[in-house]
């Protein structure tokens, strides 16, 4: 594997604070977007970024007030199982990646954002 870059691309990340400092407005764009590259309007987004030198986890999550509790856990139910999947392509892990899709299975349906999973009869 080569590990020379040979395009670089940058996301870039807007954001409107009100006079508390609270989130009111988040935008992004990105150089390859599809439609082409122009702020996009979002009311929530997670990043996290893993430090090389410190071996940590640094984390930014932010969310306007527009962003409903619904939305939140629909949000959520797809962040986790986007990390089980990318858990399972970098790891090759997959009895954790099983464990992190039966939880993201259980919050979808405790949350109502999928129908519960109907049991077999025995």
């Amino acid at each position: 594997m080569d590990n020379e870059a040979v395009k670089y691309a940058e996301i870039n990340i807007r954001i409107g604070f009100n006079k508390d400092k609270m989130p009111v407005s988040i935008d992004w764009e990105a150089e390859d977007q599809p439609g082409g590259k122009r702020p996009e309007p979002c009311k929530a987004f997670l990043l996290s970024l893993f430090d090389r030198e410190h071996r940590e986890t640094l984390r930014m999550d932010l969310w306007t007030h527009e962003m409903q509790v619904m939305e939140m856990d629909r949000m959520m139910f797809h962040t986790l199982r986007g990390l089980a999947d990318t858990y399972y392509k970098s790891t090759q892990n997959q009895e954790m990646a099983a464990a992190f899709q039966q939880f993201a299975q259980y919050f979808g349906e405790k949350t109502e954002i999928i129908p519960p999973a109907t049991k077999s009869a025995e």
